[in-house]
């Protein structure tokens, strides 16, 4: 095996045309079929994970997951065989676990597949002719079941497992509704299709009995066990009048055609393809997907309903409606809506609905997003990116950016980033696009059009040409490496264009075939073209002419490569080999191994190959080339590769290929000789923007700025006016509060009075209770006591009673066992003497019963003879009858078996001719379909000849009439010639003129900019210079003031020293007056002296001085960013502020409730104080209401505790809100303070 090893990383691409093509693997990942390869894609995190496809696989035909999600089931053709791989999702990495690929029933590929609810059976249909059923339990590679299904060569689209039910299957086609059930070893129909038969496209089951099934007619039907409950046809909606247009305009482009080997046979395509003129107007139901509310399903070209069980009834209506968006980078928005949603499913959760469209691409949206636009329909958005929906025909990379350029017959040219796996720029076009290069610089691309060849700008979100020329069907085109040169091929011949004039420099000529491919050396001198001719070209660019050539004519080359040393030549071409050329012969040449080489390149280190094939693998070998069979074959695309390219760093390869997917590989060798290229300049990050583009930006910018400064005076006015509001009603709110509060307060003082005054009450009262209980005690017991006495005394009478009365039973109960002894002894004598003579009596019956058995026997014989002699006689009799129905009866049987046979066979006959009746009339219908449009089409044609006759006529005329006219402008054009030299002689110094006051405008601008910043740094400085001078100011008026203050003291020091002087003959008080002042004034001059500063104290000063002067500057930016995080914490004060409003409102209601529970109290005491005033003092403690009184305890305490609560809570949230405002630059949205809770609260905030 080869050492060079390629990794598969990213692919952009989805092959829509596999059966079943997208689904759930969890909440973030789905998997889908791209290339030859099934994709794991997380969409959260967007990794991509790989299964390839078996080794020499043709292509998937059909996917099922299985529903524990743990198995993949892949239907593949590999050498023309059909085989069914079943992966094991769980492992990682994905591995296989079974592979059927050995049957004993015919079969040329397998459709649809389908796993059991338990996942241990798989279910399998076969495309016609055979149409054969296939019930496997795959773990054993067991058919346990095979039924044919449809004997008419009638496509079947969908197989399917009951979602709770192992045995039952649904099955749908073209005029085909089939339930079957597995039982001892056999599928068997269990119903019969009714009415006309339909053509079903898909089905969904929506419970354990239930399915709904869709027709090419916009017709959904509800079956239940087999028997259809519900139908409704789904309408096509007015289309608007844009649409409404373009409807009128019959469509010109073809449909376009993929490989045979990418779609099963009851596909897209063929349904397409059998559906009438007449059906093309009506939404056909190509996908159904069922989820807990009902049922999701597509509805013609871009369209897909939601649909809703009702809750009183067993049916459905319609909900919802999606539809896919129109795309702005296509050249016609209408068309992007009018691809056919092919596939459908839900996430787990139910909460993303993904679709895949006959385009090759996957929208998804969001479940909650369709219940949020009720009315207007809800728009599908990209799963990843768009993608290509035809195949690729052009690939190239770039160097100074991760970008790949790729161009298809889908119309459209696409920028994509390696690095990042998205899709930069995309852009359709009116004409098909064969082939692409890319700068080096990545700001420019080269693309040849069906009719032009266009150079166009990559701009930051458009793709701009700007240069044409007219090389029509440029089928190859490349720039140089050093991107000065790029070459067009057009047929035969090849045009070398300069990218800095854009003009055509040489044309080089000598092919004799299409040119297919080209190559330029390292250092841009040569270039290396093949063609269909075979013949491999070495073109000197200096000369235009031909340095070596090799000429091959059995063979057409496909694609042509160069080593970077710039000495061997790499051709492939349809002759299976790979050619080595060297000095215009082939030196070498490897075989292919039964494939055609399509695609080529060599890695820029020379020591890594890689080759395309046309079953769309990748070779991946090292080089020099080996001898033998040494090369690592990888799985890529589904048909034949057309391009491939490495980067520029050797790092990655690129491929693209007819099934419409582009590939990202990571290469290495593994030997390391390939020399990994680091990176000295990371990928440039410059886009290119126009003029007008930054300009209309800034326009807007601006706009905008003003709109949002605008906005914020608003809000800082709003906000304002609320603050203003709010803190009116605080204040309200805390004036009320505190009011209340003072009432509450002299009522809870009273309320304790009037308690304790009830207490006293309530211990009299008590006291004389327990006096009175006491006396009563006393009384009782003296009473029971005499009570207990006399009861005692009567206790002893009576148990002497008692002794007595046992003693006289005694003596009775002997008495009467002595008469009963005798009784007894007279009773046996007397029934013993009875007993004798019934014994004599029943002897003598004995003996008259024995005389009667006698007679009785005797009589029975007699009677038994006459019987059997006449049943002997009616035996006789009988079997003679018996005799004769039996002959009968033979007889009338074998009439019976012919007339069944008769019966049999003419019912055969009937079933016969009702078949081909209903044959011949569906045949007939076609026919009669087919003759009018056949008709149609022959009427249309004629009218064509005419018009095409007539159009020929004219054009006829209009050649002759160009001609003269051709001539006159050639003599024209002899003359204009003539002026335009003279012109262009008059033009050239003018434009001297014009590019030397360009130079002084950019002079003159520079110059502008440059006194801007001067203008700017001045405005600085001038800043600077006014905080100085007001800094300056102040110390000048600090100064001015020591120096009057100064001046004071000197008027003070001179009045004093005045007064002194006056003492001047007595020395005593003058030595005294003296020495005071020298206390008074000497201390405050040696202040004054060590205040004097020095020339060094001033320069450290000042120096210090703008040192705090900057961190001034910084602490107030701090202060700002502190005060916009505080001013949160401040909305939050606020909030909790008002919650503590509600809790006050709150409390002011119960604390009216316990006033009026008071009031009511208080009355009912006064009123019972009034009334009964005696007998209060005769109830028993019992009889008290106990109950209230506690019950109003508890009411106080709790309304107590909670006013307490409530006030040390407001208290903590003002000494928060007084600490906030003492951090310096923190200022409240609303300059007012809670007023106190209380008088004293009240003194303390004054005194503060």
């Amino acid at each position: 095996m080869s050492t060079v090893v390629a990794q598969s990383l990213h692919v952009f691409g989805l092959r829509s045309h596999v059966s079943n093509n997208v689904f759930f693997f969890d909440e973030q990942i789905i998997i889908f079929p791209s290339g030859n390869h099934c994709v794991k894609y997380n969409v959260d995190q967007k990794w991509q994970k790989f299964i390839p496809g078996s080794d020499k696989s043709q292509g998937m035909l059909a996917l099922a997951i299985s529903p524990n999600r743990r198995y993949l089931a892949i239907s593949e053709t590999v050498q023309d065989k059909p085989v069914i791989t079943i992966y094991e999702l769980s492992a990682i990495p994905c591995r296989k676990r079974k592979i059927l690929n050995n049957f004993d029933f015919p079969v040329q590929k397998f459709i649809c597949i389908a796993f059991s609810p338990d996942s241990k059976y798989l279910l399998t249909q076969t495309s016609p002719p055979e149409s054969n059923l296939v019930y496997w339990l795959w773990e054993k590679q067991k058919v346990m079941a095979i039924v044919r299904i449809d004997t008419q060569n009638n496509a079947v689209y969908q197989v399917s497992f009951n979602p709770q039910d192992n045995t039952q299957i649904c099955i749908t086609g073209n005029g085909m509704f089939k339930l079957l059930r597995f039982a001892e070893g056999t599928l068997k129909q269990t119903n019969f299709q009714r009415g006309e038969p339909q053509n079903y496209l898909a089905h969904t089951w929506v419970s354990d009995d239930k399915i709904i099934a869709g027709t090419d007619t916009g017709r959904l039907f509800l079956f239940e066990s087999g028997d259809q409950r519900w139908e409704t046809s789904i309408l096509v909606k007015e289309p608007t009048s844009e649409t409404k247009n373009l409807g009128m305009i019959q469509e010109s482009e073809s449909l376009i055609e993929f490989p045979a080997v990418s779609s099963p046979v009851p596909s897209y395509e063929q349904v397409m393809m059998t559906s009438s003129h007449s059906q093309l107007s009506l939404p056909q139901v190509f996908a159904i997907a069922a989820y807990s509310k009902g049922f999701a399903c597509s509805a013609g070209p871009g369209r897909v309903l939601l649909f809703e069980k009702m809750e009183d009834k067993e049916f459905y209506r319609e909900s919802r409606e999606i539809r896919i968006p129109v795309d702005p980078q296509s050249n016609d928005p209408s068309q992007s809506d009018k691809q056919d949603v092919l596939c459908m499913c839900f996430s787990p959760s139910e909460e993303t609905l993904i679709a895949s469209t006959s385009k090759n691409q996957l929208y998804s949206i969001t479940m909650s997003l369709t219940e949020i636009s009720k009315g207007e329909p809800a728009h599908f958005e990209y799963l990843m990116y768009p993608l290509h929906s035809a195949s690729i025909t052009g690939l190239d990379t770039c160097i100074r950016k991760p970008l790949i350029a790729t161009c298809s017959v889908d119309r459209s040219v696409r920028i994509w980033n390696y690095e990042s796996n998205s899709l930069e720029l995309f852009k359709e076009y009116q004409e098909e696009a064969y082939t692409i290069s890319l700068h080096p610089s990545g700001h420019y691309i080269v693309v040849g059009f069906a009719d032009k060849l266009r150079i166009m700008n990559l701009l930051m979100d458009d793709i701009r040409s700007f240069k044409e020329y007219s090389v029509r069907g440029c089928k190859e085109c490349s720039f140089s490496n050093g991107g000065h040169l790029f070459a067009a091929v057009n047929g035969n011949v090849i045009h070398i264009f300069s990218t800095t004039s854009l003009e055509n420099i040489s044309n080089l000529k000598g092919h004799t075939g299409k040119i297919r491919s080209v190559a330029w050396n390292t250092d841009d001198s040569k270039l290396i073209s093949c063609g269909t001719d075979g013949a491999v070209y070495e073109w000197s660019l200096s000369t235009g002419k031909r340095e070596t050539e090799c000429v091959l004519k059995s063979c057409s080359y496909n694609c042509v490569t160069i080593s970077p040393d710039g000495k061997i030549i790499f051709a492939v071409g349809s002759d299976q080999t790979l050619k080595e050329i060297a000095d215009s012969s082939v030196i070498r040449e490897m075989s292919a191994f039964d494939v055609i080489y399509t695609a080529i390149v060599i890695s820029h280190s020379g020591r890594m190959m890689f080759v395309g094939t046309s079953l769309g693998t990748i070779r991946a070998m090292k080089y020099p080339l080996p001898l033998q069979k040494e090369f690592n074959e990888y799985q890529a695309h589904a048909g034949p590769v057309t391009k491939m390219s490495l980067t520029f760093d050797d790092q990655f390869l690129l491929s693209v290929a007819e099934d419409g997917c582009l590939f990202t590989w990571k290469v290495f060798d593994k030997d390391g000789r390939g020399i990994k290229r680091e990176r000295e300049v990371g990928f440039a990050e410059e886009v290119l923007v126009t003029k007008t583009d930054m300009e209309e930006k800034a326009q807007v910018m601006l706009e905008l700025k003003t709109r949002v400064e605008e906005l914020k005076m608003e809000n800082e006015y709003q906000l304002r006016l609320k603050d203003m509001n709010y803190s009116e009603k605080i204040k309200e709110l805390t004036d009320k509060f505190l009011q209340e509060m003072e009432s509450l307060k002299t009522k809870n003082q009273v309320l304790k009075t009037e308690k304790e005054k009830q207490d006293v009450l309530h211990r009299e009262r008590m006291d004389d209770l327990l006096d009175k209980q006491s006396r009563e005690l006393q009384d009782l017991e003296c009473c029971n006591n005499q009570k207990l006495l006399l009861e005692y005394e009567k206790y002893q009478e009576l148990q002497l009673k008692s002794q007595r009365m046992q003693e006289e039973y005694e003596k009775q109960l002997r008495d009467n066992d002595e008469t009963k002894s005798q009784a007894l002894e007279e009773l046996t004598e007397f029934y013993e003497a009875k007993l004798q003579e019934k014994t004599t009596l029943l002897e003598e019956a004995q003996e008259d019963v024995r005389q009667q058995l006698r007679e009785f026997e005797e009589t029975k014989k007699q009677i038994e003879e006459d019987e059997d002699r006449e049943i002997q006689d009616i035996k006789t009799k009988y079997e003679k009858k018996l005799r004769d129905e039996k002959e009968a009866n033979l007889r009338l049987k074998g009439e019976t078996g012919i007339m069944r046979k008769k019966f049999s066979s003419l019912q055969k006959e009937i079933e016969e001719r009702t078949n081909d009746i209903e044959l011949l009339k569906v045949e007939q219908v076609k026919l009669q379909g087919v003759i009018k449009s056949l008709e149609k089409d022959i009427m249309g044609l004629k009218r064509e000849i005419q018009e095409r006759d007539e159009t020929i006529q004219d054009k006829e005329k209009r050649i002759y009439d160009l001609k003269k006219k051709n001539q006159e402008l050639e003599k024209f054009k002899f003359v204009l010639d003539y002026k335009i030299k003279e012109l262009k002689k008059q033009i050239e110094p003018r434009e001297n003129e014009i590019k030397v006051m360009k130079e002084q405008i950019q002079e003159m601008e520079a110059e502008l900019e440059r006194f801007h910043k001067q203008n700017t740094q001045l405005e600085l400085n001038i800043i600077e210079l006014w905080q100085k001078l007001r800094a300056t100011d102040q110390e000048m008026r600090r100064e001015r003031q020591k120096e009057r203050d100064l001046e004071a003291l000197v008027r003070r020091f001179k009045t004093d020293l005045h007064n002194c002087v006056a003492y001047i003959q007595e020395p005593r008080q003058l030595k005294e007056k003296v020495r005071a002042l020298f206390e008074k004034y000497v201390q405050r001059a040696d202040m004054v002296e060590i205040a004097g500063l020095n020339s060094d104290l001033q320069q450290e000063y000042t120096r210090q001085r703008e040192h705090l002067e900057r961190n001034l500057a910084t602490l107030k930016k701090k202060v700002v960013k502190e005060s916009e995080l505080h001013r949160t914490d401040y909305v939050r004060i606020m909030q909790e502020n008002v919650s503590l409003i509600k809790e006050i409102n709150e409390l002011r209601r119960e604390l009216k409730f316990t006033r009026s529970q008071v009031y009511d109290l208080e009355a009912s005491l006064k009123l019972t104080k009034k009334i009964q005033p005696e007998v209060s003092e005769t109830v028993s403690s019992e009889d008290l209401p106990s109950v209230p009184p506690t019950m109003r305890l508890n009411v106080q305490e709790e309304t107590g505790r909670i006013i307490e609560m409530q006030r040390l809570e407001i208290q903590r949230l003002r000494d928060q809100i007084q600490e906030q405002e003492q951090v310096p630059g923190f200022h409240p949205l609303a300059g007012v303070q809670l007023p106190s809770l209380s008088v004293e609260a009240d003194s303390k905030a004054q005194t503060k």
